[in-house]
């Protein structure tokens, strides 16, 4: 088959279009034919030598954390999967590729309203986004702060928590043209991150602060996330686009009574990644089926050109998922 290879860390040259064996299913796995994948800010930070695929280092490095395509073949314990299903999944790894293999609980039943590009660009964000919101105890009328609101977590995170009646859902974005396409979504005050305190702005639409924090950005953000809670809140951070290291005062977590998580899905037991996989699968799933969720496709490039596809994407200019077609 046909798959993106990584070929050293560093830039963009190092993802190499190659022909690879087919990969081998295990008695309880599904081999797919993969219709499409998509983007995630880990596979840039796996292509830099900084977030390292799970497990032992395989013969050929894939990257790809994702993907929807068609069941060619089920190992022999597998049961209720068979050949010509549409299925979507999160993967350890592998998803830049012709084909995959998934474990049968982790893989979910495309809706028919779906094209493959819109479904390979499902699983990753819609199953942070939703775990991380379920971490949080998010529940109808909480109020909720989502950052980088046109990203893929963040468009999904917003659309979900929607879904699970919070109010009012807060987002930040660095230009204007995000802010206005996440209102589409549901999003009910936008923050141009740029230009003033998000901080403030929460408190102000709040009258106090908001009862959950959903952070990407990390440290540069921590001081206001911190400010921006309500007492009792919760935050939950599940990327450091910004850097991973910030400046903690430990005085306002005692007096607020805050919580804060950390939470990642790729390195997680397949236990854990099968328990939010199937969650979502219930939860978020009919949404996208009605139509009432909708997946942001904001560009499709072949999986020839993913260097490309990277380098667009670190330039930030993307709202929704970034996706690549085998």
């Amino acid at each position: 088959m046909k798959a993106i290879v990584l070929e050293g860390t560093g830039g963009p040259e190092t993802l190499v279009l190659r022909e690879i064996p087919d990969p081998t299913p295990g008695p309880e796995d599904l081999l797919v034919a993969v219709k499409a994948t998509a983007l995630n800010r880990g596979d840039i930070l796996q292509r830099l030598g900084a977030y390292p695929q799970p497990g032992p280092k395989p013969q050929f490095e894939v990257p790809g954390i994702e993907f929807a395509g068609e069941v060619l073949e089920t190992g022999d314990r597998v049961e209720g999967w068979k050949a010509g299903d549409r299925v979507m999944g999160i993967l350890a790894g592998g998803g830049y590729a012709e084909r995959c293999v998934v474990h049968q609980r982790m893989a979910v039943r495309v809706p028919d309203r779906l094209g493959w590009q819109e479904a390979g660009g499902t699983p990753e964000v819609f199953i942070t986004a939703h775990d991380a919101l379920r971490q949080c105890s998010l529940v109808a009328g909480e109020s909720v702060l989502i950052h980088a609101a046109g990203s893929g977590v963040g468009t999904a995170a917003i659309q979900i928590a929607k879904a699970m009646g919070a109010t009012p859902i807060i987002g930040t974005a660095r230009t204007e043209s995000k802010l206005d396409e996440a209102t589409k979504l549901g999003m009910d005050v936008g923050v141009l991150v740029e230009q003033v305190s998000f901080a403030e702005t929460v408190r102000e639409v709040t009258g106090g602060g908001v009862d959950v924090v959903l952070d990407v950005v990390g440290g540069p953000y921590w001081e206001q996330n911190i400010a921006s809670l309500a007492i009792g809140g919760r935050m939950v951070v599940v990327g450091t686009m910004g850097g991973s290291k910030p400046q903690v005062e430990l005085g306002q977590l005692m007096r607020k009574r805050l919580q804060v998580r950390g939470t990642v899905l790729r390195s997680r037991p397949l236990e854990e990644k099968a328990t939010a996989t199937q969650a979502f699968a219930k939860s978020v799933v009919p949404h996208l089926a009605s139509g009432a969720i909708k997946v942001i496709v904001d560009r499709v490039f072949p999986l020839a050109e993913a260097g490309e596809a990277q380098s667009y994407m670190e330039r930030n200019e993307n709202f929704g998922k970034v996706v690549l077609a085998p």
